[in-house]
């Protein structure tokens, strides 16, 4: 029974890794404690506590948005040139920075220097530690130790549990003053900070004094690489309707006081199943598993809509819809993640991982603009779900075609020894 414990339990695979990479897993959580202690509440701050219009409070979210994905790519070729640690470290002075303005803002230049901070922040540490997780964790995987898409399982894990620890704090702070939740999550990446200056080792930049141009440059002439990020790009798109669709389906149904709870159940449907899933994924599918986890994407968004369409009872639908689409974003995104890495050459993985994001990041903005305006429209409800299906879907079969055609995703490539 002890056994069976160690092998699903996420601490014990976290023993399995070096100190370096440990620290990045570990960081995750902190970076989502963090970042959820605020993010659940902010909105309500500024319409609450502020008393900003609906129009000003969008602006706010969309300049987050765009100041943290529409800048991954410059984050992750400046990981490249310069290193993880010193890109990560000052990311992590940069949120300190954002929520210190954020917990002191009453008037919208410091609301929107806060805002902009926080999210450039993310676009500075995310690809560069997502890059040396994947670095790290290939080299590893080549000397039979845990492979790569197994240690961004454990990545994913510590993350969704700080999506659950993070608003619970969040949620008891909030009773004092949300300046004492912002100031919380400054604390929070301040002993981030400290422990990454302590334990990430001082390495010479892969692409140290090169142009940071070149990274970019050498990504574009990647068209494989392109490829596979424009099919992946629906996957961040499909998982941003937990924040605008589903709210909307919520109210629709009368239950939008689930909400909360829709949110908790994905998290904690992650930290218990990740891990395992991981391995059946890896034994069973192989690289197949880009296409199926999509395919698994458009049937969550195709059930919801049968489900709407029928008349089914209260949050049913809700419910159908979170489960099946972490289900596949469980079996998508390590896999992915691992995928970059050999698409990549194992070269310029910052930049890499910098462009995923970003077109991820342009996916959720246009595509969520398209669904907010079927949404407004007043149609049938189950219409909006029937088209953002068709994105996850195509994204399948562009994914199949690439497994069988690209050589960094072949088969025999991704499925060999101990693979992603």
């Amino acid at each position: 029974m002890s056994v069976l414990l160690r092998r699903w339990s996420i601490l014990g695979r976290l023993g399995e890794l070096p100190r370096p990479m440990r620290l990045v897993v570990l960081g995750q959580l902190a970076f989502n404690t963090g970042f959820y202690l605020v993010l659940p509440f902010f909105a309500l701050h500024l319409t609450r506590d502020l008393g900003l219009g609906g129009a000003l409070v969008g602006l706010l979210l969309g300049l987050r948005t765009f100041s943290q994905q529409g800048l991954f790519f410059l984050g992750g070729a400046l990981a490249d040139r310069c290193g993880t640690r010193p890109v990560a470290l000052t990311g992590f002075v940069v949120r300190i920075a954002g929520f210190l303005l954020l917990a002191l803002a009453e008037g919208p230049v410091l609301l929107v220097a806060g805002t902009v901070a926080t999210g450039v922040a993310a676009a500075l540490f995310s690809p560069a530690v997502e890059a040396e997780l994947a670095r790290r964790a290939g080299a590893l995987e080549r000397t039979h130790g845990p492979t790569r898409s197994e240690a961004f399982a454990m990545f994913g894990v510590a993350g969704e549990v700080g999506v659950v620890v993070g608003p619970v704090l969040g949620s008891l702070l909030l009773t004092v003053d949300f300046a004492v939740t912002a100031l919380a999550a400054a604390g929070v990446f301040a002993v981030v900070l400290v422990a990454f200056a302590r334990g990430m080792p001082r390495e010479p930049a892969a692409h140290a004094g090169e142009p940071v141009l070149a990274g970019w440059g050498e990504v574009l002439r990647n068209r494989a690489f392109l490829a596979f990020a424009a099919a992946y790009s629906s996957w961040l798109l499909s998982y941003n309707q937990l924040y605008l669709a589903l709210p909307v389906e919520l109210a629709r149904a009368g239950s939008a006081g689930l909400l909360g709870a829709l949110f908790v159940l994905s998290a904690v449907i992650v930290v218990v199943g990740q891990v395992p899933l991981a391995e059946v994924v890896r034994r069973r599918l192989g690289p197949r598993a880009l296409p199926v986890g999509f395919a698994v994407l458009a049937l969550s968004f195709l059930a919801t809509a049968v489900l709407v369409g029928v008349g089914a009872p209260g949050p049913v639908p809700a419910v159908v819809f979170v489960v099946t689409l972490t289900l596949g974003q469980m079996m998508v995104v390590p896999v992915a993640q691992d995928a970059v890495g050999r698409l990549a050459g194992e070269r310029r993985l910052g930049a890499h991982f910098g462009v995923l994001a970003s077109a991820g990041g342009l996916a959720a903005l246009g595509g969520s603009a398209l669904l907010g305006a079927l949404l407004d429209a007043g149609g049938p409800p189950a219409l909006p779900w029937a088209v953002t299906a068709a994105l996850p879907l195509t994204s399948a079969l562009v994914m199949g075609v690439l497994v069988r055609r690209v050589p960094a995703l072949h088969a025999d490539t991704l499925a060999a020894g101990r693979p992603s």
